[in-house]
């Protein structure tokens, strides 16, 4: 990576977002440019995310802190549009100081929080359960809550952050809760007959979330998390007054979107662009650059239709080459990543409901040693010719893709930081991207690790 010459501009601020179905590597880009940045802001989604970064070699996963945690001098800011289990954000502190990293000075959460407790997580167990029972396709959650507590967010019924000050408020709102969705889980989800995991078995009597145990686990987690409670909306338009540089990180990718992913097989939140706005409380006016996060090929976790998915399990075939070269296993789950061909179509339906300024692609170097690569650029969709994402599942599930089919190249690119270090077919493929999405290429990576990036135009240059 060269940053000869490079100067930020003061105040100037960039979202990274996933462009695919997550999974994309944000998690390395973040980290990179915190370099720039003196905060980061994670602005949706909760613990069913989860960004794998490499420094010098050394692996660390994380699932609601941000990634520039890893940086000392950086400020990290959990915003109002995550839903947060305080149980797996401490996990997360403790498991990060254990290695030696400072995080409570640094880590601000938003009071405006929703909390994700133990009956969110049954509930959301209970309902692939029973999916699986009837016979019916499951969505494919992670069964970490995060849809029932967006749920009860919506519905205007959510615990928040600011309410763990408040015990007998706390206590109020819980049992009301507890009346709820103990009714859901009994009647409808047949959770007397269920057997649960060691994380939630000591909350579950019956079949029944018990009022006890989650009170008395959360009145002594708050003790814990007080410190890091905060106005974030505040302090990020304080910081951006005075200069500084922010980075909102994305978690999950745009076309898990609920609105413009590949609906209902979707998360329950916008990961859009414009939703860092929202998320974190910052008018959009402070959104000045999208760096769009795109692999170099397709994945997908859980179901859903996936139009230029390969065959990934059989050895010798290009979706295998694929899932063992990039170690296709999603880093909160550990489930096989589903592969397929790059999309161009796709891409730019993300563009547009992102409205990207540049894109980085990853995992360039997983495709080093394929002679022969395909690139879709459009579908046919009921005899018609299409060159753009269709919206909702039952439409994408039809489509048939079309492939322009490009050479492949047998040297390596691991590890380049020169543009013009890398494979000349490598480079055909990436003009061939930008020429087929109009989206310009001003990152490439070649690595997991956080030095191996190629730098063309730098997000938060003046």
């Amino acid at each position: 990576m060269s940053e000869n010459n490079f100067k930020a501009q003061p105040g100037r601020n960039v979202v990274v977002v996933g462009t695919q179905w997550g999974d994309e590597g944000k998690g390395k880009l973040v980290d990179w440019l915190t370099e720039t940045a003196k905060g980061v802001v994670r602005f949706q989604g909760g613990h069913n995310a989860g960004h794998t970064l490499v420094i010098n070699g050394v692996k660390t996963a994380l699932h609601l802190i941000p990634s520039g945690i890893m940086r000392p001098e950086v400020k990290c800011y959990i915003g109002n549009g995550v839903v947060l289990s305080v149980t797996k954000l401490l996990e997360e502190i403790e498991g990060l100081e254990k290695a030696g990293v400072e995080v409570r000075s640094r880590l601000r959460i938003s009071e405006a929080c929703p909390l994700i407790l133990p009956f969110h997580a049954a509930i959301d167990i209970a309902r692939e359960a029973a999916k699986t029972r009837a016979g019916t396709e499951k969505i494919g959650t992670t069964g970490r809550g995060i849809g029932p507590a967006y749920e009860d967010k919506i519905a205007r019924r959510a615990l928040r952050v600011q309410d763990l000050k408040h015990p007998e408020r706390f206590a109020t709102k819980l049992r009301e809760l507890l009346e709820l969705h103990n009714h859901a889980l009994t009647t409808y989800l047949g959770s007397a007959d269920m057997q649960w995991d060691a994380a939630l078995s000591p909350f579950i009597v019956d079949g029944k979330i018990q009022f006890e145990p989650v009170f008395e686990q959360a009145m002594a987690q708050a003790e814990q998390i007080k410190p890091m409670m905060a106005d974030v909306s505040r302090e990020l338009n304080d910081a951006h007054k005075a200069g500084a540089n922010l980075l909102f990180e994305g978690a999950q990718g745009t076309l898990l979107d609920v609105d413009h992913g590949t609906y209902p097989f979707v998360t329950s939140s916008n990961c859009v662009a414009g939703n860092a706005a929202a998320g974190a409380g910052v008018g959009p006016g402070l959104l000045h650059y999208v760096l769009g996060i795109t692999k170099a090929y397709c994945t997908r976790v859980g179901g859903g239709p996936f139009p230029t998915e390969l065959e990934w399990e059989k050895e010798g075939t290009p979706g295998y080459h694929m899932a063992t070269v990039g170690a296709e296993r999603g880093t909160t789950t550990g489930r096989s990543r589903r592969c397929g061909w790059f999309d161009a179509a796709l891409l730019k339906r993300s563009a547009q409901v992102n409205g990207l300024s540049g894109l980085c692609i990853t995992k360039l170097d997983v495709l080093d040693g394929l002679t022969e690569l395909k690139l879709c650029v459009g579908y046919e969709l009921d005899g018609e010719s299409i060159d753009l994402l269709p919206m909702g599942a039952d439409e994408i599930a039809r489509c048939v893709p079309v492939y322009e089919t490009l050479p492949g190249w047998t040297e390596t690119s691991v590890g380049a930081t020169r543009y013009e270090d890398l494979p000349a077919n490598a480079q055909a493929y990436l003009r061939r991207i930008e020429e087929v999405t109009g989206v310009p290429i001003h990152v490439v990576s070649t690595s997991p690790d956080r030095d191996h990036t190629i730098l063309v135009q730098h997000p938060y240059a003046a």
